[in-house]
C-alpha cells in the first residue's frame, strides 16, 4: 500500500528501528572506532567524559580489551559528577585485578567516597572496593564493610551484605569471626532488602552457625513475607535447617507418621498413622502409602542420598528409625508453628522457586492432614513456562511416589498439552500412571488412546509403557489394557522391517513389554494371550520385540497344558530363523532353548535335544563373539543333559553329583535368583526445590538437612546476644540521628562512626587501618607502591559451580587416578617429526591491480619474537609483477606514530609504559629497489591491539602511500606450551563448565591422501592430515594422539588429538582436544573442544579452527 510513496516494508522496518533508537545509547555499539576516546577522557566537560566512559563500557560488552585506558579512567574517580563516578566504578570492577597498582592508588578516593552524603556514591565505593579482591586491601575492605553495615541508608547496608561473600572468598581465616559477626548484625536489620542479602551471605559464609539465626529467629519469620523473592528462597531454607537442627522433625509430619520409631519413641499404635482422604467421593478410600519410600525420602533429606544408600545397601533400609529425642510435637513447639504460618502465604507467590521452597517446608514439617495445602499451589505452577513446568513436575513426582492420593483427584491437570516439551510430556505420563485410581482410570485410558496416535512416536511409545504401569498397579483393568495392547501388536504397520528401535518399532516394543508386565501378575490366567504372542512371532520383525516374546517362551514353557505341546514347533521355528536374527534375538533363542530342554517331557526330549544341539552348532559359528561365548557357556552347563537319552537319567545324574554346574543351572533356569529389592539404589531424593533434585546428583553447595537436635542454644548465649543487639541498635539509632543532621547541615559525620573491631595490621609493614575517630579526613589505609608486588598476583578464589554440569551421579567422585585408568584403553600413536611439512597459510595484503604491479602477501610464522613475548612474527613477500622497477618499498604503522606523539602517551607516563597496549610494528628493513619479476621477503614483528581488530599500515613505494590492513590470525596469537598428558588432563579438569566449549565440523583431507598412498596406514594418514591442518593454521604444541584399542580396522571413532598453548597477551593456558568420528575412508565428523578461562578469545579461536578444518587443503600432503 506504500509503493506509491517509494517505500517498502523493509525500509519501513529500518525506519522504525531508527526511531526507537532515538534518545538511547544504542549508537555506541555501531562502530567502536569512530571516535577517539582518549581526548574525551581528558575533556573539561563532564558530558564528554560520560560519552567516553559509555563507549568504553560498550567495548567491554562486545569483548574488547580496553585496559590500556586504565590510568586515564582512574583519575576521573575524583570527579564531582555522580554519573561519571558511577561509570568509573563500573570500569574499575572490570579491570581492577588486571591493573592492581593503579587500582590500589585510588583507594584513598574510595574511602573518601565512603563518607559522601549521597548514599549511592557510598554504595558504589564499597562495591568497587570489595570487587578488587586482593589480599592486600582485604583489611581496609573489611573495615569499610563494618562501617557500611551500620549505615543509615538501606541500599548501602544491602551492598555491605553483598560484599561479605566476596571478602570470604579471599580465605581470610584470621577475620572469619569478624565477618560472621557482621552477618549477624545484618540479619538483625529492620529492612527486608538487607535481610534478604544477609541471608545470601549467611548461606555462603557460615550456613551451620545457627547461633546467628537463633537470636533473630522470630524476627526473621515475621519479615519473611516482605523480603525480595530470591532472598525468600534462601531464608526459607535457612529457617528450615535451623528448626531441624534445634528441635528435630515433627512427629505428626509425613516424614515420621508412616513408619515406626524405636522402642523409646512413637509407633503406629499411638494413632499417628492416618489416611489423607482428599476425595470422599472416590470410594471413601485413599491409596496406600509407600512406607518404604517415605522412609527412604526422609533419610535422604537428613543424611544425603549417597551416604544413606551406601550404608543401607549392607543393611535393611527400613530398620533404622529416629529416636524420640530427635523429634518434637507441633502442639508444644512455637518455633515450628511460626515457621509453618509464615511460609503458608508464600505458597501463592508469583515466583515459582518461592512456591517450591515453601512447599518443601510444608512437606517436611507440616502435620499429616495439612500436607494437602501444597497441592493446589503446585498445580497452579503447571500453567507457567515450559522450563518451570519441568522443574515443578520433578518435585511433584517425588510427592506423588510417596503419597499418590495427594494428586489423585486432580489427574486432569496432568493431561498432555500439544505445546508441552517432550520431557514435560514424559513426566506427566509418569504422574498419570502413579495417581490413577479405579474411578479415574477410564478417563486416563481414553486420553492414552489419543496419545498413542500422536505423530511423535517416541511419545506414543512412552504412552504404551504408561498403560502397562497402570495395568500393573490396578488389578481390575488388565483385560481392557490387554485388548488394546494386542490390537497394537496386530496392526499391519508393525509388520514392516524396522532396523532402529524408534518410531513405530518403539511402540511395538513397549506394547510387548507392557503385555509381559501384565502377564507376570497372573501367568496361568493369561495363557491364551501368551499363545497369541507366540503365534505372532512370524509377523513381528522388530528384534527387541521378538527377543521379549522369545524370552517369555522360555519363562512360561511349562505353563498350562497347551504351551508345553507347542514347544517342539516353536523351537523348530526358532532354529530355522536363527541365522537371520539379530544378536540380541539370538542370545534369547539360546537361553530359551536351554530352558525348554531343562523342563522337557519324555515324549519330546529327543526331538528338543536335537534342535538344541543344532542351535548350539549355529551359535558356535556365529560372527558375534557374544553369541559364541553364550553358546559355549550353555553347552558346558547342559553337557550332562545333552549326553543322556531320557530326562530321568539326567535327574539321577543331578542327584548323584553336587557340582557347580548343577547349582548354576538351577539358579539361572530354575528362577531361584535372589528377589530384587523394592528400594532400588537409583532412587535418589534431594530437598524439594533444590537444583540437585533436578540433576539427580549433589550440586556444588548442596547440603542435606542437619542432624535433628544437633544444635543446643543456651539461654546465657541468648542473654549476651540480646545485650549486643541493644548496643548495635543504639549505634544504629545514633547513626540515624546523624543522618538527620546531614539533611540539615549538608555534611556527614560518617567517618566518625566506630569501626567493627580493633585496628588491623598486615604483615608488619607500613599499611595500617585507622578507625577515623580523630581525623575524619584521613584515609583508611596508607599503601606504599613498593609493598604491593607481593600480593598483586592474588586472584579471587574460584568456586566449583560448574563442576557438576558435566558430572553424572556415578562419576561425580571420580579422581585423577580414575581418569588415568580410563586412558588405559587407548593406544598412543607417534607421527614423528611433522614440523618440516607444515606450510603456513598465506594471505593477501595488496593485489597487483591496486598496487600498480606490486603484489604483497604475508604469512604468520611460529617463530618466537626477539622483541617481546607479545609480538607475532609475520613473513611478508613483496613481488614486482610489472615491467618497471619499484623503488623504496617499506611498511609503517602510522597510527602508532601518531599516538606516540599525542598527549595520550604523556598522560600514561613512563611508569605505565609496560601496560600500554597500543599496536606496535617493529620497523622493517626498507627494500631500495625491486626489479621486474623479482621478489623479496621481509620479517616484521607485530603487536596487535585486539585479536579481532586489524592493524592499519601504510605501504610506501615509488613515493606513493597506500593504506592497507594487516588482519590478525587467531591461531598465531598463542604460543606453544609443552606439557605431558597428565598435566593436560589435570589442567583440563580445572576448566570445566563455562570455560569449556565445543563445536562440530567435517574433515575430508585424508580421503585424497588415502587415494594417493594406498599402502599407507589409514590411522596414521588421518592423524598426519589433521595435525598438518591444525599446525599450518595455528601455533600449537601437539601433546598426544590416542586411538581406542577396541576399534576395528576401518573405524576411526574415538581417535583423539590434544594440543596445548598459551595466549600471548595473558599467559593463560588454552587446551584443544579434537575427537574423530566415522570410517577411515569416508568424510569424518570432528568435535573440537577448547578449555580456556578467556571465554571470548576461546570462542573466537574455536570458530576459526572449525572453519579452517572444513576448508580444502591448498596442496596434497
Amino acid at each position: 500500500m506504500f509503493n506509491k510513496f517509494g517505500s517498502t516494508s523493509e525500509t519501513l522496518s529500518k525506519a522504525s528501528a531508527v526511531v526507537h533508537r532515538i534518545g538511547t545509547d544504542a549508537h555506541l555499539y555501531d562502530d567502536p572506532e569512530d571516535v577517539n576516546i582518549a581526548p574525551l577522557l581528558d575533556s573539561k566537560f563532564e558530558s564528554e567524559k560520560c560519552e567516553a566512559l559509555k563507549r568504553l563500557l560498550a567495548l567491554i560488552a562486545q569483548g574488547f580489551d580496553v585496559s590500556n585506558f586504565f590510568p586515564q579512567v582512574v583519575k576521573n574517580v575524583a570527579s564531582q559528577s555522580s554519573e561519571v563516578k558511577k561509570l568509573v566504578y563500573l570500569y574499575l570492577l572490570q579491570y581492577a585485578e588486571k591493573r592492581p597498582n593503579e587500582a590500589l592508588l585510588s583507594i584513598n578516593y574510595f574511602q573518601k567516597d565512603l563518607g559522601d552524603p549521597n548514599p549511592l556514591v557510598r554504595a558504589w565505593a564499597l562495591r568497587t572496593m570489595a570487587g578488587i579482591r586482593l589480599h592486600v586491601i582485604a583489611p581496609i575492605a573489611l573495615a569499610a564493610v563494618g562501617k557500611c553495615a551500620r549505615d543509615p541508608a538501606v541500599y548501602v547496608r544491602k551492598c555491605a551484605a553483598n560484599a561479605l561473600p566476596k571478602l570470604h572468598d579471599l580465605r581470610l581465616e584470621e577475620h572469619d569471626s569478624a565477618i560472621e559477626e557482621l552477618v549477624g548484625i545484618l540479619l538483625n536489620d529492620h529492612s527486608p532488602g538487607v535481610v534478604g542479602a544477609a541471608a545470601a551471605a549467611f548461606t555462603s559464609i557460615c550456613p551451620n552457625n545457627f547461633k546467628l539465626i537463633g537470636k533473630n529467629y522470630k524476627k526473621l519469620c515475621q519479615i519473611l513475607p516482605d523480603v525480595e523473592e530470591w532472598g525468600q528462597i534462601l531464608l526459607i531454607g535457612t529457617l528450615l535447617r535451623y528448626v531441624v537442627a534445634r528441635h528435630g522433625l515433627v512427629r505428626e509430619s509425613l516424614m515420621l507418621s508412616l513408619h515406626g520409631m524405636d522402642s523409646n519413641g512413637f509407633c503406629e499404635k499411638d494413632g499417628l498413622v492416618r489416611d489423607i482422604t482428599l476425595d470422599k467421593e472416590d470410594g471413601g478410600k485413599s491409596d496406600s502409602f509407600d512406607v518404604n519410600l517415605v522412609s527412604l525420602v526422609s533419610k535422604c533429606y537428613i543424611e544425603g542420598p549417597d551416604e544413606y544408600l551406601s550404608r543401607s545397601s549392607c543393611t535393611d533400609t527400613v530398620s533404622s528409625a529416629f529416636d524420640s529425642k530427635e523429634t518434637t510435637s507441633i502442639a508444644h513447639n512455637e518455633d515450628v508453628k511460626i515457621l509453618l504460618q509464615c511460609t503458608s502465604p508464600l505458597l501463592w507467590s508469583n515466583n515459582s522457586a518461592v512456591v517450591l521452597a515453601a512447599a518443601g517446608v510444608q512437606w517436611i514439617m507440616a502435620p499429616l492432614e495439612d500436607v494437602k495445602k501444597i497441592v493446589k499451589p503446585l498445580l497452579f505452577l503447571l500453567r507457567s513456562s515450559s522450563a518451570s513446568k519441568y522443574v515443578v513436575l520433578c518435585n511433584i513426582l517425588v510427592f506423588a511416589k510417596a503419597v499418590p492420593s495427594l494428586f489423585a483427584p486432580h489427574f486432569e491437570n496432568f493431561f498432555i498439552c500439544s505445546s508441552d516439551a517432550y520431557q514435560v510430556k514424559a513426566y506427566k505420563l509418569e504422574m498419570l500412571s502413579l495417581i490413577a485410581t479405579t474411578s479415574s482410570i477410564s478417563s486416563i485410558l481414553r486420553e492414552f488412546e489419543d496419545y498413542v496416535k500422536d505423530p511423535d512416536r517416541r511419545f506414543a511409545a512412552d504412552t504404551v509403557a504408561a498403560i502397562g504401569l497402570c495395568a500393573k498397579r490396578l488389578p481390575t483393568i488388565p483385560t481392557t489394557c490387554l485388548d488394546g495392547l494386542l490390537a497394537l501388536v496386530r496392526q499391519e504397520s508393525f509388520a514392516g522391517d524396522f532396523e532402529p528401535v524408534d518410531g513405530e518399532a518403539g511402540v511395538l516394543v513397549q506394547a510387548v513389554m507392557s503385555i509381559q508386565t501384565i502377564i507376570e501378575r497372573d501367568p496361568l490366567r493369561h495363557e491364551k494371550v501368551l499363545i497369541q504372542l507366540f503365534r505372532s512371532l512370524d509377523s513381528i520383525k522388530v528384534a527387541a520385540a521378538r527377543a521379549t516374546i522369545i524370552w517369555m517362551v522360555g519363562v512360561y514353557c511349562s505353563l498350562g497344558h497347551i504351551i508345553p505341546r507347542m514347544l517342539t514347533t516353536i523351537t523348530k521355528y526358532l532354529a530355522w530363523s536363527f541365522k537371520s536374527e539379530a544378536s540380541e534375538t539370538k542370545l534369547q533363542i539360546l537361553n530359551t532353548t536351554a530352558k525348554v530342554l531343562k523342563s522337557a517331557e519324555a515324549d519330546d526330549f529327543q526331538m528338543l535335544k536335537r534342535v538344541v544341539i543344532y542351535v548350539f552348532e549355529l551359535g558356535e559359528c556365529d560372527l558375534s563373539y557374544d553369541v559364541r561365548d553364550r553358546t559355549r557357556f550353555l553347552k558346558k552347563l547342559l553337557s550332562s543333559r545333552l549326553a543322556c537319552h531320557e530326562p530321568a537319567e539326567d535327574s539321577v545324574a543331578f542327584a548323584s553329583q553336587e557340582n557347580i554346574a548343577t547349582l548354576v543351572v538351577e539358579h539361572v533356569f530354575g528362577r531361584k535368583l535372589k528377589p530384587f529389592s523394592p528400594l532400588a539404589l537409583h532412587n535418589r531424593f534431594y530437598l524439594p526445590g533444590s537444583l540437585s533434585q533436578i540433576v539427580l546428583h549433589a550440586a556444588p553447595g548442596y547440603e542435606p538437612l542437619p542432624k535433628p537436635c544437633s544444635f543446643v542454644f543456651e539461654e546465657q548465649d541468648l542473654l549476651s546476644d540480646l545485650d549486643r543487639q541493644r548496643e548495635a541498635a543504639a549505634d544504629l539509632d545514633g547513626s540515624r540521628e546523624s543522618s538527620e543532621t546531614v539533611d540539615e547541615d549538608g555534611s556527614s559525620d560518617y567517618e566518625s562512626e566506630s569501626s567493627i573491631g580493633s585496628d588491623f595490621s598486615s604483615d608488619g609493614d607500613e599499611r595500617t587501618v585507622s578507625n577515623g575517630a580523630n581525623d575524619p579526613a584521613a584515609p583508611l589505609i596508607q599503601i606504599s607502591e613498593t609493598s604491593v608486588s607481593a600480593d598483586q598476583e592474588e586472584l579471587r578464589s574460584k568456586r566449583a559451580l560448574d563442576l557438576w554440569l558435566d558430572d553424572q551421579p556415578c562419576t561425580s567422585n571420580q579422581t585423577p587416578y580414575a581418569l588415568n585408568s580410563n586412558q588405559s584403553s587407548y593406544a598412543k600413536i607417534s607421527i614423528g617429526d611433522i614440523g618440516s611439512r607444515v606450510k603456513p597459510k598465506s594471505y593477501s595484503l595488496l593485489d597487483p591491480g591496486n598496487g600498480s604491479g606490486l603484489k604483497v602477501d604475508y604469512a604468520f610464522l611460529s617463530e618466537v619474537s626477539t622483541v617481546s613475548p607479545l609480538h607475532v612474527c609475520v613473513e611478508v613477500l613483496f613481488e614486482n609483477s610489472s615491467a618497471e622497477p619499484i623503488l623504496e618499498v617499506n611498511l609503517e604503522d602510522e597510527e602508532s606514530m601518531k599516538v606516540a606523539d599525542s598527549s595520550e602517551q604523556t598522560l600514561v607516563g613512563k611508569a605505565n609504559a609496560s601496560y600500554n597496549n597500543v599496536p606496535t610494528l617493529v620497523p622493517m628493513e626498507e627494500i631500495s629497489c625491486l626489479e621486474p619479476r623479482q621478489s623479496a621477503k621481509r620479517l616484521i614483528q607485530v603487536r596487535f591491539h585486539h585479536h579481532l581488530l586489524p592493524m592499519r599500515l601504510t605501504l610506501h613505494y615509488n613515493g606513493k602511500e597506500v593504506p592497507v590492513k594487516l588482519r590478525p590470525d587467531l591461531g598465531y596469537l598463542v604460543k606453544p606450551f609443552s606439557m605431558s598428558i597428565e598435566e593436560f588432563l589435570a589442567t583440563e579438569s580445572r576448566l570445566p563448565g563455562m570455560f569449556e566449549y565445543s563445536r562440530r565440523c567435517t574433515f575430508d583431507d585424508h580421503v585424497k591422501d588415502s587415494r594417493m598412498e594406498n599402502g599407507k596406514d589409514k590411522f596414521l594418514s588421518i592423524c598426519e592430515c589433521i595435525t598438518l591442518k591444525v599446525l599450518s593454521n595455528s601455533n600449537l604444541h601437539l601433546v598426544s594422539v590416542d586411538l581406542p584399542v577396541a576399534n576395528s580396522l576401518e573405524d576411526a571413532t574415538g581417535l583423539r588429538l590434544r594440543f596445548s598453548s598459551k595466549i600471548l597477551s595473558s599467559e593463560i593456558p588454552l587446551l584443544i582436544t579434537i575427537t574423530v568420528e566415522g570410517k577411515c575412508t569416508e568424510v569424518l565428523n570432528l568435535t573440537v573442544k577448547i578449555n580456556c578461562e578467556e571465554t571470548v578469545f576461546g570462542l573466537n579461536l574455536l570458530n576459526r579452527i572449525a572453519n579452517f578444518m572444513v576448508e580444502p587443503s591448498s596442496s596434497a600432503t
